[in-house]
């Protein structure tokens, strides 16, 4: 790597930023990397990263205060990769598996607001949590939205852009606004389960009466 620039450095474990619980060996974090949660906790280990993982400028970390809200954290695996730009809510708690790549730009929101009823103001509003869970090899493409509650199955990826509001299946392709399956992985197409492929069967029969 020391012919290479714009990638950080190693971190020393006396440089890792406040809020930042406990990182693995070979973590590279910038400088620009910023945390907001709340230091007076007594429980270490909201926010925790396994070796080798890449969090480039301009990452934001968010677990919020977690003396109100205990059921905050960020755990991130290994060797995964978090580009420019972005936004990491672990305030409903936020799981990143092994490998995971998450393009510049990308939100991943683990909590929201309440709007229904009174009051007008939506700063009135209480929030609402989900867990976001990011399962192992999977893509976030540049500036896609995960919403609370959702997971990203293992491998799959999620397009430049989408906004994600229900569970991706593992190794599919999902794009759009709201996000849907557009494809598979080529050679990780789920093969049809046995109900299916009997209820094929039965309509291929009844159109060869019908001919």
């Amino acid at each position: 790597m020391a012919d290479i620039i714009g990638i950080p450095d190693p971190v020393a474990p006396e440089n890792i930023p406040p809020g930042i619980d406990k990182v693995g060996t070979g973590c590279r974090i910038s400088d620009t990397v910023t945390v907001y949660t709340d230091l007076s906790h007594k429980e270490r280990g909201r926010i925790v990263l396994g070796d080798d993982v890449i969090l480039l400028d301009h990452v934001r970390l968010v677990t919020g205060d977690t003396r109100t809200n205990k059921g905050a954290f960020i755990h991130m695996g290994s060797r995964i990769i978090v580009n420019v730009g972005c936004y990491l809510s672990g305030e409903g708690g936020l799981q990143i598996e092994d490998e995971v790549l998450i393009g510049p730009g990308a939100k991943l929101l683990s909590a929201g607001h309440e709007y229904d009823h009174e009051p007008v103001s939506i700063y009135q509003h209480g929030l609402t949590y989900g867990t976001v869970t990011v399962e192992k090899g999977a893509w976030i493409g540049a500036g896609a939205t995960i919403l609370e509650g959702v997971t990203v199955g293992k491998g799959a990826v999620v397009g430049a852009a989408s906004v994600v509001t229900k569970d991706v299946p593992a190794f599919s392709v999902v794009a759009g606004n709201p996000a849907r399956v557009i494809k598979w992985r080529e050679g990780f197409r789920p093969k049809p389960s046995v109900f299916l492929r009997l209820l094929k069967r039965i309509k291929g029969a009844i159109r060869g009466l019908g001919s």
